[in-house]
């Protein structure tokens, strides 16, 4: 479900990502494929120093069909950042690539809150995110990063994933991902 990225998996995600039902929502948008090995080449290099997390999301056949991030990393906290090809919404995979990425990002690489930034106009988002239980709408508790995230003007909702928030959802629904170590590769 999960890998680490790879230059090789460049290709496919440009084509899926240049979508204009995706590419508006994408952080590190690539305006050519150059560019985008380019991006992904950085992104690499910032993971082995630790300053973001970033991932493959792969279909049930192994094809890249998005990524998942965890970006601006400070102390225990960053900011998710995901986005699935336009093919492939609606159909389960960004529920399970976050449980997957949860499961990682905070029983392995000791994340403690993950804040989410969502375009108001994004509405699909935003109706995704609410759907999760063990999501907290942080516009008003956190007005410091809320503030911070819109200096530009009012643009996005924040919303904040606490560990002990999604841990206890884990335990009440038993184990999201039984055996994450299937769902990822090295």
């Amino acid at each position: 479900m999960l890998k680490k990225r790879e230059l090789q998996d460049c290709h496919v995600l440009f084509d899926l990502m240049t979508h204009p039902d995706v590419f508006p929502f994408v952080r590190h948008k690539a305006h050519s494929y150059e560019e985008l090995l380019f991006v992904t080449k950085q992104t690499i290099e910032a993971e082995e120093r630790n300053e973001l997390i970033s991932r493959t999301i792969l279909d049930e056949w192994g094809t890249p069909i998005g990524t998942i991030s965890l970006y601006d990393i400070e102390g225990s906290a960053g900011f998710l950042g995901t986005w699935l090809g336009k093919d492939f919404h609606g159909n389960g995979y960004n529920k399970m690539a976050k449980d997957a990425f949860f499961e990682e990002a905070f029983y392995e690489l000791g994340i403690e809150t993950i804040f989410m930034r969502i375009k108001k106009e994004n509405i699909r988002s935003q109706k995704a995110a609410e759907k999760l239980p063990y999501i907290v709408h942080a516009n008003e508790t956190r007005k410091a990063i809320y503030q911070q995230i819109n200096a530009e003007g009012s643009i996005y909702n924040l919303y904040e994933i606490p560990k002990d928030l999604y841990s206890l959802h884990v335990m009440r629904e038993g184990s999201i991902v039984e055996d994450a170590s299937h769902l990822k590769e090295a």
